[in-house]
């Protein structure tokens, strides 16, 4: 059995627990609570390259993610997430964007099923799919933590480009 390792990051919009294995990041999750996990003594080196690639990303110098991480998920969740990630910086993409890239039109639902059990916020963008009419839909971390997130790129992006 891989052991696991647990990190809170405390993010500008509320703490962050990371889980990952000696070799991969497994989940990034805003939880509603103080920082709370003891950081173990011997901390493996990917989650600490999650932790200085948030912080990074916070403050407005990155824009992708490089670190190891795993998903698990049936194959269409991991299709929907995997489309996730060609949604640009500071974009967004509907439920129904996501399906007719799929080429699974009628699975709209399905979409925003798998997009809720995305469990890498932020590295995987679900933040960044919105309704099909333009209002901010459901995000695990809160509908405020979501329009700050997409605020935060879109603040961004005007600077640097």
């Amino acid at each position: 059995m891989n052991k696991l390792f647990r990190m809170d990051y405390e993010s500008p919009i509320g703490v962050i627990e990371i889980v990952s294995r000696a070799d991969a990041v497994l989940s990034i999750m805003f939880v509603d609570r103080m920082s709370a996990v003891e950081h173990q003594k011997e901390m493996p080196a990917v989650l600490h390259d999650c932790c200085t690639q948030l912080q990074e990303y916070f403050l407005g110098k990155r824009q992708t993610f490089t670190f190891a991480y795993e998903w698990e998920g049936t194959p269409f969740q991991q299709k929907v997430w995997d489309s996730l990630l060609q949604i640009p910086f500071a974009a967004t993409a509907s439920y129904r964007d996501i399906a007719n890239m799929l080429q699974k039109e009628k699975a709209v639902r399905a979409v925003g099923n798998a997009n809720g059990r995305n469990k890498l916020s932020i590295v995987i963008p679900c933040h960044r799919i919105i309704g099909t009419s333009g209002k901010l839909t459901g995000y695990a971390g809160g509908l405020w933590r979501k329009e700050w997130l997409l605020n935060h790129e879109k603040k961004l992006k005007k600077v640097n480009f």
